[in-house]
């Protein structure tokens, strides 16, 4: 029998904790601590070590962005997945956070069914990002970071083959494997072989991680081609 998903919560108001803990709950989900700042969540994953860790962007004292760093630094293993809950959808933070190792964030109004598909995404290992402002928030950011950071932050993309670069590039646009199968005229399995390669090439978590190097590296630039935003897809 699988063993139920784990899950803390970390918001400081004690209604959002209770109204996550109960859909959560209702559906299956052990929520195995609640915290109501940074410092208490860090506490709660290194006593429970859940599978998935809701974290609130804007706590006091110690928010959820030096919370989810502290989280991976204390890693020992594989660390849990951590998603981002922000009111804002543009919240200059979140994009901070997701290079932290966060996998996706979600906004506070989500609906119970979205939060608790959500949760159970991100454990399989999964990222998830808000479908209306996927790229909108990855190009803000991007474009205004310092060309050095991103040169120091991120490995030579020059350890991927031309096929890994092109397939970089239309994962960072949000295509999911069926669309870039189609795209590249190639299997999904084949798809998926090149996305597991680059992620361990590049040292990256998932998918998150990498789109969020195509735009800092200037392999995929603000404006470009693309369309719309879209979510990023399943690995």
């Amino acid at each position: 029998m699988t063993d139920p998903l784990r899950a803390v919560i970390a918001d400081d108001q004690a209604l959002v904790r209770a109204g996550f803990r109960m859909i959560l709950t209702a559906n299956g989900i052990d929520v195995v601590a609640e915290a109501a700042d940074g410092a208490e969540a860090v506490d709660a994953v290194r006593r429970t070590r859940p599978d998935v860790v809701l974290m609130d962007i804007r706590m006091p004292e110690t928010d959820g962005l030096e919370a989810t760093r502290r989280i991976f630094a204390d890693a020992e293993g594989d660390p849990p997945r951590v998603l981002i809950l922000t009111t804002f959808d543009l919240d200059e933070l979140v994009y901070e956070a997701l290079s932290a190792g966060a996998s996706g964030f979600l906004l506070k109004d989500v609906t119970p069914e979205h939060l608790v598909a959500a949760v159970r995404l991100v454990r399989t290992g999964d990222a998830l990002l808000a479908p209306t402002i996927t790229r909108r928030l990855v190009e803000r950011h991007a474009r205004t970071a310092p060309p050095a950071e991103a040169a120091g932050t991120h490995r030579d993309l020059a350890v991927l083959t031309a096929r890994e670069l092109e397939v970089l590039r239309l994962l960072a646009r949000g295509l999911s494997n069926a669309e870039l199968a189609g795209r590249l005229h190639l299997s999904e399995t084949t798809v998926k072989t090149h996305v597991g390669r680059i992620l361990a090439k590049l040292g990256l978590r998932d998918r998150v991680q990498a789109v969020v190097t195509a735009y800092e590296t200037g392999l995929v630039t603000a404006g470009g081609q693309g369309g719309e935003p879209r979510p990023v897809g399943r690995s």
